[in-house]
């Protein structure tokens, strides 16, 4: 059997417009959302654009919730309702 090479040449303008286009953004959103739900009260998303990719965060917002994820890794723990 030959050998047969497979040459790939990505288009780095398609994937930087597919990163930040906004049904990735709110896809992330959602995810967000998951997860700060997940972890408990006090707990927000933020969604915001780099220069080549869409972004979430999800931050404890009050003390409360930097104790709850201090203590008990609520944060953490949550992660995995994002997926």
């Amino acid at each position: 059997m030959a050998k047969q090479s497979v040459r790939v040449k990505i288009n780095s303008a398609g994937v930087v417009a597919l990163l930040t286009d906004a049904k990735v953004s709110a896809d992330l959103e959602q995810r967000g959302q998951r997860i700060a739900a997940a972890a408990g009260e006090g707990f927000e998303v933020d969604v915001t654009r780099n220069s080549d990719r869409a972004v979430a965060f999800v931050r404890a917002a009050t003390t409360e919730a930097r104790l709850a994820e201090a203590e008990d890794r609520a944060l953490t723990r949550a992660v995995d309702a994002g997926r």
